[in-house]
Order: structure tokens, then C-alpha cells, then sequence
């Protein structure tokens, strides 16, 4: 099984990602000390919610009736918007985002809507950023043979 998509993005790519949490100084009770206690809240910042919700609505309508349950080859183009200068446009972004960070996000929601079974299925994984005019996501997807030959 071979699946290939564009994901397109109006307001561009964020460069946050699932790794950049928020923080938030909380408190709960604690039974034994019989008094509030300060604890920090970890949460995904609003822009990577707004992504990760994107990402879920677009990638369902090309998601394989079954998950794969094989080894899986993945590429992910990740192409971020910039208006000027044009002649960076299609040159690689050697700035933020990670790729391996922004990557994760990638995989966890392909596991959410059911491209495979878990993402340690993917074994072999190629990720390239670039400028673009346009935020857009290319994706390819294959299913590998149990055997390398």
C-alpha cells in the first residue's frame, strides 16, 4: 500500500511544536500536608492545538480503511510560508522547527486516525523543511516487505 497526500494550511505552518509546552503554576490539595500545593501544568501551547486539530480533519479523508500493521517507509515534505524574500522560496530551513521534533506531532496524529497501528511501525523516516509561499505538508507513506532486501 502506497498513500501520497498535500495538506495545505491558510495561515501557513506554526513553527511551534508538540515539544514546546506551555507551562502554568498550579494547585491541588494534598491530603497529607492537609493543604493546597503548587505543581506545573504542562499543556500544548494554542497554536500546535490549532495544528494538531488541522492535521486530524485533513488526514482522515486519506487514511487506509485498515491500519497497516507492517514496517513503514514515511517522507514529509514541510514546506513554511514566507512572503519575502522570494528567492528563498524552495531553499531548505535551516532554522526552527526541529525536524524531528515537528515530525512527532506528524506521527502521532497518522496514529490517531489510523494509518497504522503504532508509529514504532515507521522504520524508515525522511523529513525535509523548506521555504515556500504557501504553508503546506506533503506526505508519502509505504508499506515495507517484513524482510529488507
Amino acid at each position: 500500500m502506497k498513500i501520497d497526500f498535500f495538506i495545505s494550511f491558510e495561515n501557513g505552518l506554526s513553527h511551534s511544536t508538540s515539544q514546546q509546552k506551555g507551562e502554568a503554576i498550579k494547585y491541588k490539595w494534598d491530603p497529607k500536608l492537609k493543604q493546597r500545593v503548587p505543581y506545573i501544568d504542562h499543556y500544548r501551547k494554542s497554536n500546535v492545538q490549532s495544528l494538531r486539530n488541522q492535521l486530524i480533519l485533513k488526514m482522515k479523508k486519506y487514511r487506509p480503511t485498515q491500519p497497516s500493521d507492517k514496517p513503514i517507509k514515511l517522507e514529509v515534505y514541510l514546506y513554511f510560508n514566507i512572503k519575502s524574500p522570494k528567492k528563498l522560496w524552495g531553499k531548505y530551513k535551516t532554522t526552527k522547527p526541529d525536524c524531528d521534533n515537528y515530525v512527532k506531532e506528524i506521527k502521532d496524529v497518522m496514529t490517531e486516525c489510523g494509518f497504522w497501528k503504532d508509529d514504532n511501525q515507521v522504520v524508515d523516516l525522511h523529513v525535509v523543511k523548506y521555504y515556500a509561499e504557501k504553508g503546506t505538508i506533503y506526505i508519502r507513506m509505504e508499506e515495507l516487505e517484513d524482510e529488507h532486501t
